[in-house]
């Protein structure tokens, strides 16, 4: 029954990133009392200025706006749903903002080594333990570059509406043990560390990672 529930639960969240894409925006405001994107934004204190960045899962591109308004960054994104992609280049359009998105697997980054100054995440699928995604960070990751994940955030308050959205966060499979991505980042080399923001009533969790050294041997990739 369990493997049942959690076939289920992938596939919801298959359609939801891809047939589903356009009803994306009301599901996560549903789920956050409204508060999503800035769960999200609660990492671009954590970025340096003006600096090239990449977000890995973009979604529909809400953050990827935040990243390049202002001109001082130059935003790059990577996801694996065409629909997704759609949706974050009309998005910039409207706001006639740039950024190079690129439609690939986390695992695989398809980009130059040490090429970027900050790489960001906000609530990424379980690919973020995965040794090779990892690996591929720790490449493309400028010397110093700094890794910032959103991982999660949780309700304070004990009212009934977040009684209920923190048991459906259980349910769903993003609460619970999961393994200890700081220990990982830190395998491969990078210093890491979590830290909490608080936002209107919630607490956001992150991990935050920097770089330091660097292998002998890179591999190749695009050049952004």
């Amino acid at each position: 029954m369990k493997a049942l529930w959690r076939r289920t639960i992938a596939f919801g969240f298959r359609l939801l990133y891809n047939e589903l894409a356009w009803t994306y925006d009301v599901v996560s405001w549903l789920v956050s009392r409204g508060l999503w994107r800035r769960w999200q934004c609660a990492a671009l204190d954590y970025l340096p200025a003006g600096s090239r960045v990449l977000e890995v899962g973009f979604g529909p591109g809400h953050l990827l706006v935040a990243l390049a308004q202002g001109g001082e960054r130059r935003a790059y994104g990577l996801d694996v749903s065409p629909a997704m992609l759609r949706l974050a280049r009309r998005r910039l359009g409207r706001y006639g903002l740039e950024a190079r998105l690129v439609r690939g697997q986390a695992q695989l980054l398809p980009f130059a080594p040490e090429v970027f100054a900050a790489v960001i995440l906000t609530f990424p699928t379980p690919f973020v333990y995965d040794p090779a995604w990892i690996r591929g960070l720790a490449r493309v990751l400028q010397d110093g570059g700094r890794l910032v994940v959103v991982e999660q955030a949780e309700f304070e308050g004990r009212g009934l509406v977040n009684r209920f959205l923190e048991w459906l966060y259980g349910v769903t499979g993003q609460r619970g043990p999961a393994p200890d991505l700081p220990s990982r980042l830190e395998e491969a080399g990078l210093a890491a560390r979590r830290e909490t923001v608080a936002v209107d009533g919630t607490t956001v969790a992150l991990v935050v990672a920097e770089k330091s050294g660097r292998p002998a041997s890179w591999g190749r990739g695009l050049e952004p």
